[in-house]
């Protein structure tokens, strides 16, 4: 009898996995099937086919680990449902960019949307004024260095017992409770207006002819960063001076016995204890920055002449005034990958420099 029931146990078992594998592979055969007619002139005019496609894929996925597993498949699904759907939020937005990304499609064209292979990537590599974009991006990169310092004084300065201290700390954060598009119309398009306003008037009180903040490229590009370091230094500070409140008060009152005070101290313990939350604050800055883009729209459009222009102002106008979307998505498919490429060298060489410094 045992014998026999060995053998049934084994033919429901390759039962079982027949139909586990069977259901899966012919999902996927339909969701591929579903995939290639897309891309092919069978009248499919938009991604809803595909989408449903992957809906009976994942269940069919669902149900055949449960059939080959058992009970160890049932344990999977408190997991793998999730799983599919946080991957089709990032699957299906990515393959939908590039199929754009390699078609001529302009709004204004009444023919739609045209395959034009690798025509984008020519008209990118020959355009001066996006790879002035990317140029200027690198200065606002390197313009965290200088908030990074600032944001580190501040965070020094509430740190110590002073008086008001709760109220500067209220105050220092305000800035940051506002949104880029307020601080450039307060600051950008009102205070610093050429002619009517504020600061404008005091200088021509004082002297100065024509004073203009966004004639000059330089000067617009500095005032540029001017106005986003004062959004977001308070982020980077408050991040600093939770780093610096939970250094021991023994390790300060021992450098005091020792007699490391001052700039000795700040530099010999201070600073080498802060590296890895000041790490940890430039990278998230660097993300924040590296999305920069309200405040150029608002004030300066990119001018005078694309010097203020970031990656991501350039390709928002790509989209808005020429109303090119198959251009301005191979431009937003490469910044992606050139933003994928940099921040994962930057977090190896934190992570190597954080592990040689331990």
């Amino acid at each position: 009898m045992s014998k026999l029931h060995i053998v049934a146990t084994q033919v429901d078992s390759a039962r079982r996995l027949r139909l586990g594998y069977g259901l899966n592979a012919a999902a996927s055969l339909l969701l591929l099937g579903t995939i290639a007619a897309q891309y092919l002139p069978l009248g499919l005019t938009n991604w809803r086919p595909t989408l449903y496609a992957y809906v009976l894929w994942a269940i069919a996925l669902c149900a055949s680990q449960v059939i080959v597993r058992g009970e160890q498949g049932k344990r999977v699904l408190f997991v793998l449902p999730a799983a599919l759907f946080v991957a089709s939020l990032a699957l299906f937005p990515l393959v939908f960019g590039l199929t754009i990304a390699f078609s001529d499609w302009n709004l204004a064209n009444p023919d739609g949307r045209q395959f034009n292979g690798l025509a984008n990537i020519k008209q990118m590599f020959g355009d001066t004024y996006f790879w002035r974009s990317m140029g200027n991006m690198g200065w606002y990169v390197l313009a965290i260095l200088a908030e990074y310092i600032v944001a580190f004084g501040l965070a020094l300065m509430l740190n110590a017992e002073i008086r008001g201290r709760k109220f500067f700390r209220v105050a220092f954060l305000l800035p940051l409770m506002l949104s880029p598009v307020a601080v450039s119309w307060m600051i950008g398009k009102s205070m610093l207006e050429n002619r009517f306003g504020p600061v404008a008037r005091l200088l021509r009180s004082l002297g100065v002819d024509n004073p203009t903040f966004f004639g000059d490229p330089a000067i617009a590009k500095l005032t540029i960063m001017l106005m986003d370091a004062w959004t977001y230094i308070p982020f980077m500070m408050i991040m600093l001076l939770a780093g610096l409140q939970a250094i021991p008060k023994d390790l300060n009152e021992a450098a005091d016995v020792d007699g490391a005070r001052g700039v000795r101290r700040f530099f010999e313990i201070t600073f080498p204890i802060m590296a890895r939350v000041s790490i940890t604050a430039i990278l998230i800055r660097v993300i924040f920055k590296l999305k920069l883009a309200d405040i150029i729209i608002t004030v300066t459009g990119g001018g005078p002449g694309g010097a203020t222009d970031s990656v991501t102002s350039f390709i928002y106008r790509e989209y808005r005034d020429r109303s090119n979307v198959g251009y301005g998505t191979m431009l937003a498919m490469f910044y992606l990958v050139v933003i994928v490429i940099g921040m994962t060298g930057l977090i190896k060489f934190t992570n190597r420099w954080k592990g040689a410094d331990a």
